[in-house]
């Protein structure tokens, strides 16, 4: 069976993509890839990390989700033995708010673990937004240094594989969020002009399109999986 490698948001944890993965049940084995809570040295670590989880055993396919996508997207550029298909969830190649690299030198300044999980929420979930979405939310960032958040976000600011794009050979499945307020249409919209093999499906909900809508990205994702070519075809 063709493994999917979900390689997670911001947070970096497995708790808020159990829906998701109980949503896929046993049409497709995911396997997640948290980011240690003390990994603050935004995309490098990750990345190392990711390439020593991936199967050797199997083939397989990356599943980057929101801060992650350039990981998942410089993983593929490589054509790593093995993957025969990528996903990209409410991500980016680039810095999907530029405006936002302006203020990176007041990073240092902010104090993130004084940020309310409510307005984090209304960003992330807004309309969405359920009591257990948001006591998971609050849960999983409770674990995370402020250090470790400041590098991740200096990451997203300072992120661009876009070159890498033209790179990609295998199929490659955007899911986008319909009230997506973190990442603009913008950037899946990019991706699908870079990359011709693209195809994006666009789901009724927010950036955190895993949580509000596990179901319907489960379904998307194994419609997917299902329609990628045996692994030696891809591989030839």
């Amino acid at each position: 069976m063709t493994a999917l490698v979900l390689l997670p948001g911001m947070d970096g944890t497995v708790a808020l993509r159990r829906d998701f993965v109980t949503a896929l049940g046993s049409r497709a084995e995911c396997i997640v890839v948290p980011y240690p809570p003390g990994c603050a040295d935004g995309y490098a670590k990750p990345e190392g990390l990711v390439r020593s989880k991936l199967p050797s055993d199997r083939p397989y396919v990356l599943l980057g989700e929101s801060f992650s996508g350039p990981i998942a997207i410089s993983i593929a550029a490589t054509r790593p033995s093995g993957l025969i298909g990528l996903v990209l969830c409410c991500s980016f190649a680039r810095n999907p708010r530029p405006i936002l690299g302006s203020f990176r030198q007041l990073l240092p300044l902010l104090p993130f673990k004084l940020v309310p999980t409510g307005l984090l929420s209304s960003f992330v979930l807004g309309s969405f937004a359920t009591a257990p979405l948001q006591s998971a939310l609050r849960t999983a960032l409770s674990e995370i240094p402020a250090a470790t958040l400041r590098a991740r976000v200096a990451a997203v600011m300072d992120a661009d594989v876009s070159s890498l794009l033209s790179s990609i050979q295998v199929p490659v499945l955007y899911l986008r969020g319909t009230y997506d307020r973190a990442v603009p249409r913008s950037c899946s919209d990019q991706i699908a002009r870079s990359i011709r093999q693209a195809k994006i499906v666009e789901i009724n909900a927010p950036h955190f399109l895993l949580q509000a809508a596990p179901i319907r990205a489960a379904d998307a994702v194994v419609d997917f999986l299902q329609a990628l070519p045996p692994a030696s075809d891809a591989e030839s």
